[in-house]
């Protein structure tokens, strides 16, 4: 057989074997290659891998020459219209609409988008995850443009949009007390207004009390704070209080950027690390994306007290940005999973980017290895999450999947398939994925959603909501002036 002759969207029916060149299989407490094995799928978990499965099986399907590998665990996992894709070019971010200017939070903030255009987007960006191979991802969504935070209703949205894509998802609308207002060109100054970061809080944890388990537990809940300077000390003491009697992770973005450690040292006097942990907050429920700007001091803290930094390096390399270091962290003990936060949500690049900046950043190999960045996308996102049964290929673990195709020319001579992927640095090759058991992807083609109409509709809707930046920036600049094009245009009259 083969994988056509499986029926998108659906979850075989009785003991299914995979074979394929190589396996990334999993035994005694760490990742093995295995060559020319099998993986045995059995309703939503593995209940083989090896050799050729001695027992009975409903189907088997020869892949050839192809990387089974467990699918990837995505901690930041981008479930909106890129607005970074604005930034990397154009200019300080107060200059170009991320960043409220006065006039504008005067007037009233409002949604930029429709409730309609915020469901269709998570489930777009959904799709774009099993494309690149993610089977499991805390989806995170830029505040930027709109009126506050997020909405319960996109998040029944986005639990809909998760089953019936078949994506495992940690759900959680994002809610804050505070913002950062532009008074002055680079003159920034934070404002608050706790009770309305406090009701949605409450929002978030009657979302979580009835979302957790839907869909056969694909759906699952998170807290999700948006950023350590929008947030009241009341409001991150209640939040992690919840989290413990629930049970739940929480993501929390500190460390990340300059803005934030002005914000933090003009407010508290020191960084975002140091004042959660005078107050007791820091735990290993605490997934802290992204650590570029962690003192020596701040990623001590991080390990003694169990954080896990959710790594994305691509976003931050276009910019000019690394964590330093990957090396450094690990010899603390900190643990590390992965992240995409950007378009495209390729994870297959971000280890690539994470590879090498990981390397410049303590002048060569020894700054980390190939395993380490595959086992920070798989094993340590999972660990993260409390998931033992995740990032993994081993009899009981669920039966999360994603199938890279090495037969690609582009890939010619491959030495090793793990590191003839991340060298490759494209997850264009994802040939297919299971999630649960269940077929989501195969061959760029997406259960329940229409991938090439749905890139026509995420291009318009991104060009309606773009237009709008001038009225939320500083001085009201022209659009055009805001972000020129890579070169002029040609005047062709």
């Amino acid at each position: 057989m083969n994988l056509t002759d499986l029926t998108l969207g659906t979850r075989p029916a009785g003991r299914t074997a995979l074979s394929a060149r190589w396996i990334v299989a999993h035994a005694n407490g760490r990742h093995h290659l295995l060559r020319d094995g099998e993986v045995v799928i059995e309703g939503s978990e593995v209940l083989y891998v090896g050799e050729r499965f001695p027992g009975e099986v409903a189907r088997r399907i020869e892949l050839g020459d192809m990387l089974i590998s467990p699918g990837f665990v995505d901690l930041d996992a981008l479930s909106d219209l890129d607005t970074t894709l604005l930034t990397v070019d154009y200019g300080p971010g107060w200059a170009t609409g991320r960043v409220w200017p006065r006039a504008y939070v005067e007037r009233g903030p409002y949604e930029m988008y429709s409730p309609e255009e915020l469901a269709f987007q998570k489930r777009f960006a959904f799709a774009q995850l099993l494309l690149n191979g993610i089977t499991t991802a805390l989806p995170i969504a830029s505040l930027f443009y709109r009126e506050w935070g997020e909405t319960v209703a996109e998040f029944d949205a986005a639990a809909e949009a998760a089953g019936e894509l078949g994506l495992r998802v940690y759900l959680g609308p994002a809610y804050r007390s505070g913002g950062i207002v532009c008074e002055a060109p680079d003159v920034l100054e934070p404002i608050f207004d706790e009770a309305r970061g406090l009701r949605g809080l409450e929002d978030a944890l009657a979302f979580a009390g009835r979302i957790a388990g839907r869909h056969q537990g694909l759906v699952q809940a998170m807290l999700a704070p948006d950023r350590v300077e929008t947030s009241t000390l009341t409001l991150l003491k209640r939040t992690m209080a919840a989290s413990a009697e629930m049970g739940l992770p929480v993501r929390l973005h500190m460390a990340q950027g300059k803005m934030e450690r002005r914000t933090m040292a003009k407010l508290h006097g020191m960084t975002a690390p140091q004042w959660l942990a005078r107050h007791d907050l820091l735990n290993d429920r605490l997934i802290a994306p992204h650590a570029v700007e962690a003192e020596p001091e701040d990623l001590e803290l991080y390990a003694a007290h169990g954080v896990t930094i959710a790594h994305c390096p691509l976003v931050f390399a276009r910019d000019g940005g690394i964590l330093r270091s990957f090396r450094r962290c690990r010899d603390l003990g900190v643990r590390i999973g992965m992240g995409t936060d950007t378009a495209p949500p390729d994870m297959v690049l971000n280890m690539a980017v994470g590879l090498m900046t990981g390397r410049i950043a303590e002048g060569g190999v020894k700054g980390i290895a190939t395993s380490e960045i595959f086992d920070a996308a798989t094993i340590s996102g999972a660990d993260a999450l409390g998931r033992p049964d995740l990032g993994r290929l081993q009899p009981g673990s669920k039966a999360d999947i994603a199938i890279f195709d090495l037969s690609d020319p582009r890939f010619a001579p491959t030495v090793d398939p793990v590191q003839s992927l991340i060298f490759g640095a494209t997850g264009r090759v994802t040939r297919a994925v299971f999630v649960d058991g269940r077929l989501s992807m195969r061959d760029g083609a997406v259960a329940g959603f229409d991938v090439e109409a749905g890139r026509h509709r995420a291009q318009a809707q991104f060009e309606r909501m773009h237009a709008k930046y001038p009225e939320r920036s500083w001085g009201h600049p022209r659009l055009e002036d805001m972000f020129p094009p890579t070169y002029p245009l040609l005047d062709i009259t």
